[in-house]
């Protein structure tokens, strides 16, 4: 599974949008989405889109020029929840509210989402409303996240 963070910046109002998420989150990514599948030249995402205005699957070129992808553990179950959770959640609006973290102070809104909640909510993250594209790259990039240690030593107790 793979997440593609959106780092250009697309004409007209979008533009303008794409410009003042990456200013105000001090980033160069100002959307994201989840891979769910590759398609003949394209990928099959899924994320929540301010454009389209609600938790959708799109198919989209996944330009490097445009795009940083994030691959994480490969984990069949965690695929299949993901999928499901997007399924489940298909056609809710997208919350506008958390381009502007003032906005967001009593957490997240019920029934609406955001890009990178939403991912962060169909991975099994806790709290997926914290995230901003910035935030859920970062977590992601993690190698505790990205490729879990085999030896991990076993917990000692004090």
């Amino acid at each position: 599974m793979k997440v593609a963070f959106y780092k250009g910046t697309r004409p007209g109002l979008a533009g303008k949008l794409n410009r003042l998420i990456r200013w105000w989150t001090k980033s160069p990514y100002s959307h994201c989405e989840l891979v769910v599948a590759p398609i003949i030249d394209a990928h099959l995402c899924a994320s929540s889109s301010f454009e389209d205005g609600s938790v959708r699957f799109i198919t989209t070129k996944l330009d490097p020029a445009r795009w940083d992808v994030v691959g994480l553990a490969a984990d069949p179950v965690t695929e299949r929840a993901a999928v499901e959770w997007f399924n489940d959640h298909f056609g809710e609006p997208y919350d506008f509210a958390p381009v502007f973290a003032f906005l967001r102070r009593g957490g997240r809104h019920r029934g609406r989402w955001h890009c990178s909640e939403s991912i962060g909510a169909a991975l099994g993250m806790p709290e997926s409303w914290r995230f901003d594209p910035a935030t859920l790259h970062a977590a992601l990039s993690s190698d505790s996240v990205q490729s879990p240690p085999d030896d991990m030593p076993p917990l000692v107790s004090a």
